[in-house]
């Protein structure tokens, strides 16, 4: 539980709690405000966009948020419902007065379907003493670039957004909302945030009922996860959050809920990270597989199959909207200021035109397991065995040659070490797949051709010198991607070389408790944030090369760093410790999951 002494004003940080259904989500802040939320999917316009407004509490007509207030609120405190994403915020003051405010999207089952609207709820419950609150409204649309236009009904607020029309159905007084009064809070109030259509039940049984099953569907959900033993609370939010980021219509998986928050402070790199980059899901449903959470996997795996279909044995992109749409053209929203005055705010993102030659191999590593697992309702087929044939046959094509790198180069191209790896990664694996599916010929193929490859990247990467494998072909470079070569299953833990080049890393590369991407100046200057995923990649390490005490102890440091909501973002300051970048960032709660996973002690030791 978070606890704060006072309602801060204008405080911005990204101490933010998550909530969401898999088709809508939203961010609220320490003083329980709505700070953040895009409709009508999480790669569209902020209905709520304070989180990316310096102004949005310096002036009375600052916009881009949803407050509910308790008068001379002096404590805050804040949880989730146990093993949920449903926020409770309980506000307080010196006179004995006190509020709760629950905060959640539904998600359950209902008439054979899975419910989730485009639509939040808040439930506001009088705990103690005569408390009094407010409720200020304040949406914005087009990027904060147009008004909107706001009508009020007998028990409903009408908002008129650029893109669709939306509905606040409410028991509250809609007189004192829209002149934004204190007034006082006798029973509980019900905010139904919706599609602008009446709403069909009564609203109070209609939104606690709504909350009733919301928090079963999600406590039955983490039920069947099979957690490991030690670090379960890391653990099972991470997943709770993970799940979060799949868009559940089409399967895709979001990098992170939000856009353009810096890499670090006045650095210019920010990026807008609400979209499917095939690398980052494949982390994600490898994790989760860890915990048998299959539902993710099968989702992700009907999103794939659309994209290698729609490639046709060509180039597949780094990324794709939720809904597979391949243009993702940037642009700024220049009304919007930026996190903590930290422009520009970016919209799409120009990596989509890059080449990433890791996708084929993320593709392939997806989506094998879907030929060998049976429990999955839908097991991959010799049709499916054949498209991934064409993927495999491009990653043999573009091995070695130049690409942007998982880090996104956007002004020069390597042979990335990385990337060649993944790339080998789809034959091996495509052989493993040829078993499953009775083509014992096509196994020899692709066992033949991972050989040919690895060969050659140990032959070309390889540094005498430094004792390392570089990061690039051409020259002798770090980058902390490497210490992935033990979990592609491309090393082992005791090869000479994986531990020449451990060594490398951890020279050039960690700073304390931390690791970066890479040292060398990029098209922004030197990295200044170390990339957390980079981190719990070197606990991993760590525990697979005999220095178990080392990772156990940088894993709990790592856990430490966590928000109040039990989340990290992108990037920390080495220095300071302050996080940084999109959040909540799947790469760093993948992180989590797999480390604990590794590192616990087994079950039959904690009973």
């Amino acid at each position: 539980m978070q606890k704060k002494d006072v309602m801060g004003g204008g405080e911005r940080t990204l101490d933010l709690w998550p909530i969401g259904n898999c088709q809508a989500s939203a961010l609220i802040d320490r003083a329980g405000r709505m700070i953040w939320a895009c409709v009508p999917r999480v790669d569209g316009d902020p209905v709520f966009s304070a989180l990316l407004d310096d102004a949005a509490w310096d002036t009375p007509d600052a916009r881009g948020f949803w407050a509910i207030e308790l008068e001379n609120c002096t404590r805050i405190e804040q949880h989730y419902v146990r093993n949920t994403p449903v926020l409770v915020t309980r506000q307080s003051d010196d006179q004995g007065n006190a509020i709760e405010l629950y905060d959640f999207c539904p998600r359950h089952k209902h008439m054979g379907r899975m419910y989730r609207p485009v639509a939040f709820a808040r439930i506001v419950r009088p705990v103690s003493g005569s408390p009094r609150v407010r409720v200020r409204l304040r949406p914005t649309t087009s990027w904060h670039s147009e008004k909107v236009p706001i009508s009020y009904g007998s028990n409903h607020i009408r908002l008129v957004l650029s893109y669709m029309a939306m509905r606040v159905s409410t028991n509250a007084p809609i007189g004192l909302i829209s002149q934004e009064s204190w007034f006082r809070i006798e029973h509980d109030m019900h905010f139904f945030m919706g599609p602008d259509e009446s709403f069909s039940d009564a609203l109070r049984p209609a939104v606690e009922r709504m909350l009733d099953d919301t928090i079963l569907e999600w406590q039955m959900w983490v039920r069947g996860l099979a957690i490991p033993a030690e670090w379960q609370e890391a653990v099972i939010r991470s997943a709770i959050t993970l799940k979060l980021c799949q868009h559940e219509e089409t399967g895709a998986i979001v990098a992170a809920l939000t856009t353009s928050i810096p890499e670090h402070a006045d650095s210019g790199r920010n990026w807008d990270y609400r979209y499917c980059w095939i690398r980052d899901a494949y982390y994600t449903v490898e994790a989760l597989n860890r915990l048998g959470a299959l539902d993710v996997l099968e989702s992700y795996l009907v999103y794939l199959r659309n994209i290698v279909d729609g490639a046709r044995g060509g180039h597949i992109q780094p990324l794709y909207d939720v809904r597979g749409n391949a243009t993702l053209e940037e642009r700024e929203a220049r009304n919007l200021h930026g996190y903590r005055g930290m422009g520009p705010v970016r919209i799409g993102n120009a990596a989509y035109a890059q080449v990433q030659h890791d996708a084929y191999g993320q593709i392939v590593l997806s989506s094998v397991q879907g030929f060998i697992d049976q429990r999955l309702l839908r097991m991959a087929g010799e049709a499916d065995f054949e498209a991934l044939e064409a993927v495999g046959e491009r990653a043999w094509q573009v091995y070695d040659q130049p690409d942007a790198g998982l880090w996104e180069l956007r002004t020069r191209a390597h042979v990335h070490s990385y990337s060649a790896v993944m790339c080998w990664a789809a034959c091996d694996r495509l052989a493993h797949a040829a078993i499953a599916v009775g083509r014992p010929e096509r196994e020899v193929h692709w066992r033949e051709r991972a050989e040919a490859m690895k060969a050659r990247i140990l032959q070309s990467a390889w540094r005498t010198d430094s004792n390392a494998i570089s990061a690039n072909f051409e020259d002798d470079a770090r980058d902390a991607s490497l210490l992935q070569l033990l979990d592609l299953r491309f090393l082992t833990a005791d090869n000479p070389m994986f531990i020449g080049t451990l060594k490398a890393l951890e020279q050039d590369l960690r700073r304390g408790n931390d690791m970066l991407r890479y040292s060398a100046p990029d098209d922004f200057g030197e990295p200044v944030t170390a990339f957390n995923v980079c981190t719990f990649w070197l606990i991993e390490a760590l525990h697979r090369t005999g220095r178990g005490e080392e990772a156990r102890a940088l894993f709990e440091e790592m856990l430490s760093r966590r928000t109040a909501a039990g989340l990290l973002s992108e990037d920390i300051d080495p220095a300071t410790g302050e996080l940084w970048g999109n959040y909540p960032q799947t790469y760093s709660l993948v992180g989590i999951i797999n480390c604990a996973v590794l590192l616990s002690k087994p079950w039959s030791v904690m009973r």
